[in-house]
């Protein structure tokens, strides 16, 4: 794990300062070191984490004849597979580092070397005798890479922060990037906050001729491609969680679990501490008083069960006024979780206690079907298109069954006449929707509430900037639409896992110089997902049906019923506290300053919570 920055350029001498200052800005990525390479069209750097070896983690890599070099972040987890075969090949290895083996794949087989790879990774590549960069970032995402273009030059980093420790970066706000922050609470890559600076998008791979300065860009994965498969998924499925398993743990320093009590988590531990040749801790988190979301009990009772050694902390809201503006630094873009500070503080608890690695159930949900709104966009979805190719509306008209069985819901059951009255509300959503906008973020009360509020917060000269169908083209989709549940589960882990969960999960752990490993986002469980849902559909099943299926003779059955947390803090205590403390800074702050809010605007948010707190984070995460 390590943190990457550098400059290529079509002149023949490179500035070293911008990338200099790059590298010291990502010291907590890699305090265990660094690293440079400086020719005449192309500066690198990069900063240490070590998890392989003492020696392994040296870097710049590069092969035998030293005709290529590379620093990469991340961690390739098949690495000693891979090693094996190019060895039988004749290639020579330099080192231990996990990551050598990308210098020898692309010997062999070019760009298609990210192919070969299983694991998450952020790299660039230096071939010298083609005058060639490669940058490429892992399918799912879980490393960042951000990037920024001149006429002539194109710097990158691993971190946001970084780029604009550069001092080649105008600090200029991107107007639809903000605008899309306000619909979806964080900014759906490629873009990001600061106009010219955009990040690869997860599974591409772009490529730099400096003796032409032709920039290229390919995607070399999607999901949706995953060929169908036959089978039983519980047996399937648990193949693979069985074998990502023993490649993730493979680590020369302590690896641990953020152990929240809910299923995502407590299958990870329950696969892993089987596999792990030490002894691996558990670390969890919890609130004064022990409130309703408190998790520490079950988070114990499953460790205890596991013979896990568990660690917590309490997290008072005190402590949250005093770390958010440092923790919304440490997130890089602005991100209006709430659970943000729990992860920033479970990292750190983690390093105190001597554990480098840790694991986390990122994904579980959006891969399962965990969140209903989910699932409810898929049938939606389906619904849309199936009135759209046949022009009736009566599938609209038709009872739904109750959500559940306690007396509120069955009230409000009885009160929207059997859901014909929701149904028929999405009727009129669907009919002035355009054709081809699947129904997905446009379900969601943020998003909702963006789009009847927008236009007032904002002065007009920014109005009259954004392009106002922006946030709805992530989910525009061309007819004819195939696979309508796939196409759901690829947009919600492009969006809300990758750019809140993932991109979070990375910054935060990284603040205490912590390597964050995703077992469930491995792409080869994720093709067998996929692959399977194309024959057997599995949106109307209960959330994470198969994947209860799998692992339910390692789980205890408490766990597999116990509804989902995951880190949920006291959010309305929090969210006072945190208006009481920074709401003063909307009056006259950097939006108002910018053009972005009219002030008036600014005032009447500072008042009190807009969604999950996102002004605030877009205040402290651009004021950084």
């Amino acid at each position: 794990m390590c943190g990457i920055c550098g400059i290529v350029s079509s002149g023949p001498v490179v500035d070293e300062e911008p990338v200099v200052r790059m590298q010291n800005a990502m010291v907590h990525r890699g305090p265990d070191g660094g690293g440079e390479y400086f020719d005449s069209h192309v500066a690198l750097a990069m900063r240490r984490l070590g998890t392989i070896g003492i020696n392994a983690e040296q870097q710049p890599l590069s092969n035998e004849d030293r005709s290529l070099v590379l620093i990469a972040d991340g961690k390739i987890y098949n690495y000693i597979e891979i090693r094996k075969q190019l060895e039988t090949k004749g290639h020579i290895f330099r080192t231990n580092n996990d990551c050598e083996v990308i210098l020898h794949l692309y010997e062999d087989h070019e760009t298609a070397c990210v192919n070969h790879l299983r694991g998450m990774f952020a790299f660039a590549l230096w071939d010298t005798k083609n005058d060639r960069l490669i940058l490429a970032r892992d399918r799912i995402g879980e490393k960042p890479l951000y990037m920024y273009e001149t006429g002539s030059s194109l710097l990158f980093a691993s971190e946001l922060k970084a780029l604009l420790h550069s001092g080649a970066v105008p600090f200029q706000f991107d107007p639809d990037a903000i605008n899309l922050y306000f619909y979806y609470q964080y900014i759906p890559e490629p873009k990001t906050p600061i106009k010219g600076v955009r990040k690869l998008p997860a599974g591409h791979i772009c490529c730099i001729d400096v003796k032409k300065w032709k920039i290229t860009q390919k995607r070399y994965w999607r999901m949706e491609d995953a060929p169908a498969l036959a089978g039983d998924p519980a047996t399937l499925i648990r193949k693979e969680l069985d074998e990502i398993s023993k490649l993730i743990i493979r680590s020369d320093v302590p690896v641990g679990v953020a152990l929240s009590g809910g299923l995502d988590s407590g299958a990870i531990a329950a696969l892993v501490v089987k596999e792990c040749p030490e002894t691996m801790h558990a670390f969890s988190i919890g609130y004064p008083g022990r409130p309703p979301c408190d998790e520490r009990k079950d988070a114990q009772q499953l460790a205890d069960h596991l013979g896990m050694p568990f660690h917590d902390i309490e997290l008072k809201t005190e402590d949250l006024i005093r770390s958010f503006p440092q923790m919304n630094y440490w997130r890089d873009d602005p991100i209006a979780d709430i659970s943000g500070y729990g992860y920033y503080a479970v990292m750190k608890l983690a390093r105190e206690h001597g554990v480098p690695v840790m694991l986390q159930g990122h994904g579980g949900d959006e891969l399962f079907w965990g969140y209903p709104w989910v699932q409810q966009a898929a049938e939606e979805s389906i619904r849309k298109y199936n009135y759209l190719r046949k022009g009736s509306r009566a599938s609209y008209l038709l009872p739904t069954s109750p959500k559940g069985r306690n007396l509120s819901e069955l009230l409000n059951w009885g009160f929207s006449l059997a859901g014909i009255i929701p149904s028929w509300e999405a009727y009129k959503r669907d009919k002035r929707s355009r054709p081809d906008q699947l129904v997905f973020m446009d379900k969601a009360p943020d998003f909702q509430i963006a789009e009847r509020s927008a236009e007032g917060l904002y002065t007009p000269e920014f109005w009259n900037r954004v392009d106002k169908y922006a946030p709805y083209k992530i989910f525009t989709l061309p007819q004819p639409w195939q696979h309508i549940d796939i196409q759901i589960t690829r947009l919600i882990m492009e969006t809300y896992l990758l750019e809140n969960g993932i991109a979070q999960g990375d910054r935060l752990s990284m603040a205490s110089s912590v390597e964050l490993r995703l077992p469930l986002m491995d792409y080869r469980l994720i093709e067998v997902v996929v692959g399977l849902r194309k024959n057997y559909p599995d949106h109307t099943f209960a959330p994470k049906a198969w994947l209860k299926m799998a692992v339910k003779d390692i789980v205890p059955r408490s766990v597999l019923n116990r509804p989902k947390r995951g880190f949920t803090p006291p959010v309305h205590e929090w969210h006072h506290a945190l208006f009481d403390a920074y709401g003063p800074m909307l009056e006259d702050g950097i939006l108002v300053q910018n053009g972005v809010l009219k002030r008036e605007s600014a005032l009447a948010l500072a008042k009190g919570p807009y969604p999950s707190g996102a002004i605030m984070s877009l205040i402290q995460g651009a004021g950084s």
